[in-house]
Order: C-alpha cells, then structure tokens, then sequence
C-alpha cells in the first residue's frame, strides 16, 4: 500500500480538474460527491497506508518514493518525490480528515451559492496543494506547494469578488505572505549553493558535517527560513494578513486556520529542525516571537465584536503556542498541539457558521444570544470546542498539548520562566476572550432570529470534530500522569536527539504544581469571563466608555494599529514614489515612439485622398526614381 502515496496528493487533484472542466454542467450533488469524494478517498487512502506504516514501518521509520526526476543542471537533480515518515503522516492524516469533514460540510452550507462548483474545485486544489508541501520530498517540490496554497488562499479569500473589500483582503493575505516567502525562496538559493542539495535529509546530514553550531551561514539560512514561516503561519511582524482572511466563505476560514495554509509555516521548521538546532540564537527567536504573538493576539482577541475575527485571533495566539514549542526543543509538543488545534479550531469555525448560516450571514456576537436553546447541537459541539480552546483541565485534548508546551516552555534547556508566564499569561486570556463568545453569542436573550437550522450534512462534521476535539488529547498525557505517551514515541522517529525536551531537569512535583498552576489559571479565565460579560457587563461597558477605555479598546480591535504602521512605513511611501515616477524616463521613450508613430500617420494619410489623377501621379512618380536608380547604379 505505501507504493500508493502518490494517490493521495492527486486524487483531490483529479477532483479539482473534474470539476474544472465540467462542474458548471454537473448538478450539485454530483459536484458535491465528487469535491468531498476525492478528498474524503485520499483520507480513507491516508488511513490505510498510516495503518501500514505503523503496523509495518519501513527501514529507518521512512518511505520515500520516487516518481520521476525533475531536471538536472549543474549536479543539482531534484525529484518529483514523496515521504513519508511520522511528521509527514500526522500532517497528511490532519489535512486529508479534517479537510474531509470540511468539505462535507460545504455542501449544506455553500449550497445556495451561485459558484457552487467553483468553489469546491478551488478546495480541492487548496488540500492537494497542502498534501504536495508536507509530503515533498525535497524544498522545491515543498515551495511548489507553498505557493500553490498561497495561490489558492488568494482564490478562495476572494471568493466572494462582487464586493471590493473581499478582493482587498485576498491581495493582502497574497502580497503579505510573499514578504516571507521571498525571504524563504533566498533562503533556498543560499542552501544549495553552500550544500549542493535541497533534499531535505541530505541537507540536514550535510549541514551537521559542514556547518558548526552557531555559524554565520546556519544562522542566515535559518533567518530566512524563519521568515517565510512567520508569513505564512501568519506571526509576528507579518500577522495582518490573517484576521482578513474571514472574508471568505466560513469553510474557507476553517481549511485555512485549522487544517492548512497558517500550519505550513510550523511544518517548514519541524521539518528542517537539524537547521534549527544549529542556530541556537534563531531557534531562541522562533519562541520569542511564538511568546510575543500568542500575547498581542490574545488581546486583540478579548474586544473584537466579529465571531470569526475572535477565532481568527485565536488561531494567530495558538500558532503563537507552537512557535514557542519549537523554539524551546519541544518539536513532539508543537506538533501535539498542531494536531489537536486542528480538530478543536475547525469545530470552532465549522460551528461558527452553522450560526452565521442559521442567522442569515451575522457575524457580530452582540447580534447573537440565546442559541443554546434555539441551536442545541450547535451550542454542544461549539463548548467542546471552546473548552479545547481554552484548556479546560483533564477533559480536553487542548489541556493536554498546551500543558506540555508550558512544561517545556520551563524546564527543557531553551526555556525560562519568562517564556513560561507569558504562555501562562495566553491561557488566561485565551479562556477570557473564548468563553466571552461563549456567553454572548449563546447564552442571555435571543437577539436575531433563525432563518436556516443546520442539515445532517453540516451537523455531522460537528460532531466527529467534537469527539476527536474532547478525547484525542489521551494518546500524550504528562509523564507524571500515566507512561501514555504514543505522539511522542511516534514522532521521536523523526526528531531524534532533537525531540523532547529533557525531564529531568525538574522533578515531578514541579511538573504536577506546574499543571495545576495551569488548570487553575484557564479556570479562573472563565470565571472572569462569566462575571464580565453574563452576570454584570455594565462593569466592561463603563470602562470601554472612559476615554482610555475607549481609545484601548479601539486600538487592539485594530490589532495593535499594525496596518495603519505599515501604511505609514511601506504603503504610503511607495504609492507617492510610484506615482511621482509614473512618469519615468522608461515610459517617456516608449511614449516618444508612440507619439512619432502617430504623427507619421497624420502625415502619411493626406495621400489617401480618393483622387485617382493624385494616385497615377504618384505610381509615374515612383517609377521615375526606380529607373533613375537603376540607370545611376
């Protein structure tokens, strides 16, 4: 079965080009078969190859397989090649299921769109993009992917083009993203022109035997990996693009954040982790900016009114959370919490649009109110999300792989206590500003009204995701739980001398105070939240009403007033120089051939004047000045 990998990228592909060519000639249903299909046969396929490569697993825990060479020049000869080892079997089990369930549940909710087929050919080609960049075997063939989500990111975020803001936020999620990713395309040209390779194993081994730790090419190509990841998992400085992106359909915002395009950067640095490891400094960067974003997105997260602006804040906060794993050692923790968020934040959003479908597309939560009654199963499924979200302690998979990256974040040898309280410091207000949606949109008095109840169609995906959300947290609990540890055990076949961090740098007591710290503080977060925003929220509202209420509130539902820095910075700045040089020297030229083009028109049009005499002059004329020629020659 492994000899079948290749099925898995291309059988979306094969939807997406079924429903290029003919979707606009096919009934919904059978778009909808075909588009939920073909990435719900690739999970199945995903499924029965992961059984066999667990059951079986192949020399050295990694299959690769190789279908045909790309080119060759100059020595350097980069394959059309995939592998499949633990990393790269989670991602693709991740992106296949939960991208499955997403698809499922577009065909209930996209079902009234005009674009119908459109849409599920842009997801199909969005998933098999994803599966090309985890399953590469080398970095080309990854950057083939990257850009290939990036592309269908732009499509899919404008969606939607009749309204010009929904093509703004596309041209910016493409324009920002391509800040890092041009950083991260030097980045390859500087590892295959110092290591002659871009295939990934041979670049690491060859980067251990010619680079010492802490060199300057290591610390560069690392910098420049680094900002092609902070662009596309949308961190700091290059984060503005991601609350925009909820400008498209809700499905699209739920593939985008939880199963796809803002994981790909956390995938890049777990994937090339021996280069990280060679540059302690930058590998100390990854967890300051991972600490720095889960803080200002969580802020930002507490005041937005907008349900899926909230998650999206959320997704910027809990990508935050992986970096920081990253940044400490504590890949197996990372990668943990990739999975888990990925169930939990697709519930979320999935959810989320059940309410946005049955209130007839409102988004604001202070519009909301009393669905818990009105939506049952909605509101269920969604406060299982939530609790995952917030960490609510020993009954959630978030508790679990959020935990672990705070004990790393501690003990492991690239922690501190200041990396530790500022992800202490996220959970509290994670809890806050997830259960403040909770409070508002679902409890209190109903304040819209139901125009859709979600279908089976949309309902089961909530359901599934929810089981997975409340229970997959089971398979890596703390080592002074229970010796339950299959994530980590799986993903040391990757990470190596480079995995876990080491536990016994703190004791057990410590690990178990460190936990309960932890419980406690995303339970107090819930508290607050219910007597801020349910019991008493005339207290939140007089606050907001005080000038520097008002002016704080105001600047982080901007998200910090980053865009309006990078108007003032970049934006500003080159539109008055390009429109000062709108003008340039260049276009003066081509402007004068124009001109001298035009004018010899003018002047050569006289001689079609319709006089025949002028016409018979003019040939006699002619060939007077021939016969000169000729007899003077």
């Amino acid at each position: 079965m492994l000899s079948l990998l290749w099925l898995v990228p291309t059988l979306p592909f094969l939807g997406f080009l079924i429903l290029l060519l003919f979707g606009d000639r096919m009934t919904k249903t059978l778009v909808g078969i075909i588009g939920a299909g073909s990435v719900g046969l690739s999970a199945l396929l995903t499924m029965v190859i992961g059984y066999q490569f667990l059951a079986s697993p192949p020399p050295d825990h990694a299959f690769t397989q190789v279908l045909w060479t790309w080119f060759e020049v100059g020595g350097f000869r980069p394959e059309i090649a995939f592998r499949l080892d633990a990393l790269s079997l989670v991602m693709a089990s991740v992106v296949t299921f939960v991208g499955f369930l997403i698809h499922l549940y577009s065909i209930g909710y996209m079902h009234e769109d005009s674009s119908f087929s459109r849409f599920f050919a842009e997801m199909n080609l969005f998933v098999c993009m994803m599966l090309v960049l985890v399953l590469g075997d080398n970095l080309l063939l990854l950057y083939v992917g990257w850009e290939g989500v990036g592309l269908c990111s732009y499509l899919l975020i404008g969606f939607w083009y009749q309204e010009p803001a929904n093509c703004t936020a596309a041209q910016k999620a493409f324009i920002v993203t391509r800040v890092g990713d041009t950083a991260m395309a030097i980045g390859f040209f500087l590892l295959v022109t110092q290591l002659g390779t871009l295939q990934v194993q041979d670049l690491m081994h060859k980067a251990g035997e010619m680079w010492e730790p802490g060199s300057g090419m290591a610390v560069a190509a690392t910098l420049l990996l680094l900002g092609g990841a902070v662009g596309k998992s949308g961190q700091l400085p290059l984060q503005t693009w991601l609350p925009d992106a909820m400008a498209g359909p809700t499905p699209v915002s739920a593939l985008i954040h939880a199963a796809t395009m803002v994981t790909a950067g956390v995938y890049l640095i777990a994937r090339t982790h021996a280069l990280f490891a060679l540059a302690p400094s930058v590998q100390f960067l990854v967890a300051v900016i991972g600490a720095l974003t889960l803080l200002l997105a969580g802020f930002s997260a507490l005041v937005q009114t907008d349900i899926k602006r909230i998650l999206a804040y959320s997704t910027i906060s809990q990508i935050g959370y992986m970096f920081l794993a990253l940044g400490v050692g504590a890949w197996s923790a990372g990668m943990f919490h990739f999975m888990t968020h990925a169930f939990f934040k697709a519930l979320l959003f999935l959810a989320a649009g059940a309410v946005i479908h049955a209130l007839h597309h409102e988004q604001n939560i202070f519009k909301m109110g009393g669905l818990a009654k009105q939506l049952p199963v909605v509101f269920w499924t969604f406060l299982i999300g939530a609790g995952c979200l917030a960490s609510i302690p020993l009954i959630t998979s978030g508790f679990y792989s959020k935990d672990a990256i705070l004990w790393y974040a501690f003990s492991s040898e690239g922690g501190s206590i200041w990396l530790w309280m500022a992800g202490l410091a996220g959970a509290f207000f994670t809890s806050i500003y997830t259960f403040r949606m909770v409070f508002i949109a679902f409890l209190g008095e109903p304040k819209g009204h139901i125009h859709h109840r979600p279908g089976p169609v949309m309902l089961v995906p909530l359901v599934v995701l929810a089981f997975l959300a409340l229970f997959s947290g089971f398979i890596e609990l703390p080592h002074n739980f229970a010796p339950v540890q299959m994530f980590s055990n799986l993903m040391d076949t990757v990470f190596h001398s480079h995995g876990h961090s080491h536990e016994e740098h703190s004791s057990a007591a410590l690990e178990g105070i460190l936990q309960l710290t932890a419980g406690i503080v995303s339970l107090i977060g819930v508290a607050a939240a219910y007597f801020l925003f349910l019991k008493d929220p005339s207290k939140v509202e007089k606050i907001s009403s005080t000038p520097a209420g008002s002016f704080l509130q105001g600047f982080l539902l901007r998200g910090w007033d980053f865009d309006r820095l990078y108007d003032t910075l970049f934006v500003n700045p080159l539109m008055a120089l390009a429109r000062i040089n709108k003008g340039d020297i260049v276009d003066s030229l081509y402007n004068g051939l124009a001109s001298l083009t035009q004018m010899g028109h003018y002047r050569l049009k006289w001689i079609q004047n319709g006089a025949v005499r002028w016409y018979a002059a003019g040939l006699a004329l002619g060939a007077v000045i021939l016969l000169g020629v000729f007899i003077f020659t």
